[in-house]
């Protein structure tokens, strides 16, 4: 097994992806610290990893707090004796469009997301550089935090910042030999299955089925084991020299994200006033302005959601 004797803490692991990549993480050999807000939750995962062979305990604690990422550590090397391996992927969603955004939205999924991975990063870092460890850093993002999406400015902010911290992480930390990589999950969960153009995909998970092949191969879009390996991958001694990526992975599809450039450049000697840019930024950028959020392909008839039925009156 690639992660025995390793130990890895993973935030928001009690249900959804979060327990799936700490199921493959123990499934790989390493001890691993489940962390949820709810007791029961958390305790019913360390019971699934025990019964599948592996090792765990439950830190119940909402990310976000100093406090809590000292817990989780300490948690680590009390139970097991020390940490490897850190993922965050606490997360929670209060989704609204900006005139209807309260400041308490916008501060809640900042705080469990952005500030939550900074905090235990921080906590975990200091000890991989304090006892000579080269840990593994695994922070996940999201396609919305790479593109936008309508009704999750709070959602996409995080998401965004997370990935920019991990860029940043990864020059920071390369000399200890610690590396940082974000990874992009596209998979079936509680979220996507009120989202009815995903509905049949979800749906055939439910029922153990497999997802439709446009599901998995077109749209990169699958269950929560097909992003589990990529976490065990970058979380192994394999992985050494793989650092400040962000790393797609959903379905039959990996991606390898770009870091944000330039997608055209133009210059004038002197500088770009307001008249030379009303004169000619339609020519020069019009056609290379960049999308907003995510594009869907059509989906199949087959696929398409049944129609709720029509009420009749009697």
């Amino acid at each position: 097994m690639s992660l025995s004797g390793k130990v890895a803490i993973v935030t928001g692991s009690g249900r959804g992806l979060g327990l799936a990549y700490a199921r493959e993480l123990a499934r790989q050999g390493a001890a691993v610290v489940i962390n949820d807000v709810d007791a029961g939750v958390a305790g019913e995962a360390v019971r699934t990893i025990e019964a599948d062979g592996g090792r765990a305990v439950a830190v119940v604690a909402p990310v976000g707090s100093t406090e809590a990422a000292k817990q989780l550590v300490e948690a680590a090397v009390t139970a097991f004796g020390r940490l490897d391996i850190l993922v965050t992927n606490a997360g929670i969603l209060r989704d609204k469009s900006l005139l209807k955004m309260t400041d308490e939205d916008f501060d809640l999924v900042i705080n469990v997301h952005l500030r939550g991975t900074f905090t235990c990063a921080r906590e975990a870092f200091g000890y991989f550089k304090e006892n000579r460890i080269g840990g593994r850093i695994i922070a996940i993002g999201s396609p919305t935090g790479q593109r936008g999406n309508f009704g999750q400015t709070n959602y996409a902010a995080a998401k965004a910042g997370i990935v920019g911290m991990v860029r940043t992480w990864a020059l920071e930390m390369k000399k200890a030999g610690v590396t940082a990589n974000a990874v992009i999950p596209v998979a079936a969960t509680a979220m996507t299955k009120t989202i009815p153009y995903f509905r049949k995909a979800v749906e055939a998970d439910e029922r153990g089925e497999a997802m439709p092949h446009f599901f998995r191969h077109e749209l990169g879009f699958g269950t929560a084991d097909d992003v589990s390996g990529l976490i065990a991958f970058l979380a192994s001694d394999e992985a050494a020299g793989i650092t400040g990526q962000a790393i797609g992975a959903g379905g039959d599809r990996l991606q390898l994200w770009t870091h944000p450039e330039a997608a055209a450049t133009e210059y004038r000697e002197g500088g770009w006033g307001y008249q030379d840019l009303v004169e000619n930024f339609e020519l020069l950028f019009g056609d290379k302005l960049q999308s907003v959020g995510e594009e869907f392909l059509p989906l199949p008839a087959e696929l398409q959601p049944e129609a709720a039925p029509v009420a009749q009156v009697r």
